[in-house]
């Protein structure tokens, strides 16, 4: 007879509510920062002599160039890439990359937030695009292209390999070396554009590597659980809302938790979409693109068919929970506020309003755990189901409307 929850779940699950507990009764977060942040930052300064060095050779192709591979690589973009993958019929891939995205961004940003060391100051910034402003409010270590480049360029080079077993050395060592160089010019440019020091890339390097070879180890587990596995959905909600609470409090406020939220709720979107509809649009024997059954002419018509339709699901899940987070909270007699999504609520905390409000979903185990904060943000609870919301509209509700469309 099997458990309700299995074991390894509860033991998960146990583990990170002890972590979180545990952290915040010995102010974890405070002791790693006093020891590393110092470090870190004598090593942001010594090394801007090598960014202006490099600076040196300025010239708008470079400008343009690495402008360009940045957005390239950027959340945003990864953002709006998965839906077509998943569409395209390269849904094993479009989820691992999906997951594998969501623990790079987890695990970087809480790095940020832990050593909150500072990006190189006394340098140009050489780009002025609106991603470039947001992320330049973000700590500096590690680097989060770097990083999310090393795991996501070398799990898609692993993953053509493993598909195209008639491939031979050179195309190994030529699909290695355009890694490699994809690699190097991001890094090289995220000094080039005044964004991160030597020490951040490096470090988001090594970090991205040690993260890839985990995934490389785990990958094929995690695809069975999610596309067959016990209480997943449940599971994985609750891993979710977890993770909120073990999120660590930067010395300052950054939006690296809004991007963490998100991209959490994309994760939790797909699993829940993935795991309901797998045998009906996610088996591996699905129409793929470029192929009889799936034209090129088909799958335009799926983007054109797509991409209104999750945008419009974001916008009625953003609206449901505006609406019923606030009504819920108020019955279970949680204090709420807003940051900005619901404009009654923003008042109510005047006092401690200013950019505190934004992490406060970073303080949550303080508020949860041993009320030292007196009410709740709901903006992120709002945030995290917006971006489910849309996610399991790529993988469930808009399969569907192509099933229905013959497309």
């Amino acid at each position: 007879m099997e458990t309700l929850i299995p074991t390894w779940q509860a033991s998960v699950l146990g583990g990170v509510l002890a972590w979180i507990v545990v952290s915040s009764m010995f102010n974890v977060t405070r002791i790693i920062r006093s020891l590393t942040q110092p470090w870190v930052s004598s090593c942001v300064i010594s090394g801007i002599p090598i960014i202006l060095q490099i600076q040196k050779y300025q010239h708008p192709f470079l400008d343009a160039l690495f402008t360009g591979l940045s957005c390239l690589v950027s959340v945003p973009f990864y953002t709006g890439f998965l839906p077509l993958l998943f569409w395209s019929g390269h849904g094993k891939l479009a989820r691992q990359m999906t997951l594998l995205m969501a623990v790079c961004d987890y695990a970087g940003n809480c790095i940020k937030d832990v050593v909150s060391a500072p990006r190189p100051k006394s340098v140009r910034i050489l780009t002025v695009t609106s991603d470039e402003k947001d992320f330049a409010m973000e700590y500096g270590l590690p680097s989060s292209h770097t990083l999310n480049t090393v795991c996501l360029s070398g799990y898609l080079f692993h993953y053509i390999l493993s598909y195209n077993e008639t491939s031979n050395a050179y195309f190994h060592l030529l699909g290695f070396a355009f890694v490699c160089v994809f690699v190097g010019l991001i890094g090289l440019g995220r000094i080039y554009l005044g964004m991160h020091s030597v020490i951040d890339i490096i470090f988001g390097l090594f970090l991205g590597l040690a993260i890839l070879a985990f995934w490389l180890c785990v990958h094929e587990h995690v695809d069975k659980f999610v596309v067959s596995g016990q209480n997943v959905t449940s599971f994985w909600a609750a891993l979710s809302f977890l993770s909120l609470f073990a999120y660590p409090t930067p010395e300052l406020p950054t939006p690296s938790f809004e991007y963490h939220t998100a991209f959490t709720g994309v994760a939790l979107g797909i699993v829940t979409g993935v795991q309901q509809t797998y045998d009906n649009f996610h088996h591996e024997h699905v129409p793929r693109v470029f192929t009889s059954q799936l034209p090129i002419a088909a799958f335009c018509c799926r983007i054109l068919v797509g991409i209104p339709t999750i945008l419009l699901v974001k916008f009625c899940s953003k609206a449901l929970a505006k609406w019923i987070l606030p009504i819920t909270a108020n019955a279970l007699g949680i204090s709420i506020k807003s940051s900005g999504y619901v404009p009654g609520l923003t008042g109510s905390s005047m006092v401690k309003k200013s950019n505190e409000v934004k992490q406060s979903n970073g303080y949550l185990q303080k508020m949860l755990f041993f009320s030292n904060q007196d009410s709740f943000d709901v903006d992120t609870g709002i945030r995290l189901l917006q971006y489910a919301g849309l996610a399991w509209s790529v993988v469930d509700l808009v399969p569907s409307i192509f099933s229905q469309l013959n497309l």
